[in-house]
């Protein structure tokens, strides 16, 4: 199979994670609370891994090191940047605050999700392993993100429906995404020494900014620990992949 398959499969696969509302259709607030919890909790380790294991551990050999951290560093304010100019903010407990923003919201996912695609697009021109590698870690975070923003569009007021077509559309971007990093590779071919330590800082930026500062909010022990649990399974888990693919 060919690269340009490659990306449009892992792409596609990425895209359907935008219909996991549905799921939650059927789901109590209760089991809603407690499965997003976990997925938070794991998504925010391998986010940490990933980043530092197999996007980083793939720059440095690439570049000059205080090169690769510059980008890091510039990945890591943009994402903060688009956040709050887009007030683009996770919710991952099941209960958000009516949020008068909901097609900011959709227009901000979409663009972060166009970017998935250049990263995935990006990742299997260096080779297959390190793409299906750079697939996990962004669907890793993609869950509870998806979760949170179908969260965030119901309690703005959409309907269901309306919340999950509206969550597809901008999670689909991603193949978009990385149609145009393919055929753009040729006429950008360094891109990939930027895109890669940019993505890291910005995985980076979501895990310590957005996420474990979710599991901190959890004030039972019993909870908080399990918790940890996911988070030590998130970044063992990353490795693993690591090991098994040699991205």
């Amino acid at each position: 199979m060919n690269t340009l398959l490659w990306i449009l499969l892992a792409t596609f696969v990425d895209g359907i994670l935008g219909l996991i509302g549905i799921f939650s259709i059927w789901m109590s607030d209760k089991s809603l609370r407690k499965l997003v919890g976990i997925l938070v909790a794991f998504s925010a380790g391998a986010l940490l891994s990933g980043a530092f294991s197999h996007l980083l551990a793939e720059s440095l050999p690439r570049n000059n090191v205080q090169f690769i951290f510059a980008i890091v560093m510039i990945g890591f304010v943009i994402f903060f940047l688009v956040e709050r100019l887009l007030h683009w903010h996770h919710c991952h407990d099941g209960k958000c605050k009516v949020h008068p923003f909901t097609y900011l919201i959709v227009f901000g996912d979409g663009i972060h999700n166009f970017i998935d695609g250049l990263v995935i697009a990006a990742s299997f021109i260096v080779s297959v392993p390190f793409g299906i590698v750079t697939t996990l870690l962004i669907i890793a975070h993609e869950i509870p993100q998806e979760l949170g923003n179908f969260g965030i569009l119901v309690y703005g007021g959409w309907s269901k429906l309306k919340s999950v077509t509206y969550s597809f559309l901008a999670q689909i971007t991603c193949v978009i995404g990385g149609i145009a990093g393919y055929y753009l590779s040729d006429v950008f071919a360094g891109a990939i020494d930027y895109i890669l330590p940019f993505a890291a800082g910005g995985f980076i930026y979501i895990a310590a900014s957005d996420l474990v500062p979710e599991l901190h909010k959890e004030p039972k022990m019993k909870k908080s620990m399990l918790h940890m649990g996911f988070f030590v399974l998130g970044i063992a888990f990353m490795l693993a992949v690591k090991i098994l693919f040699g991205g």
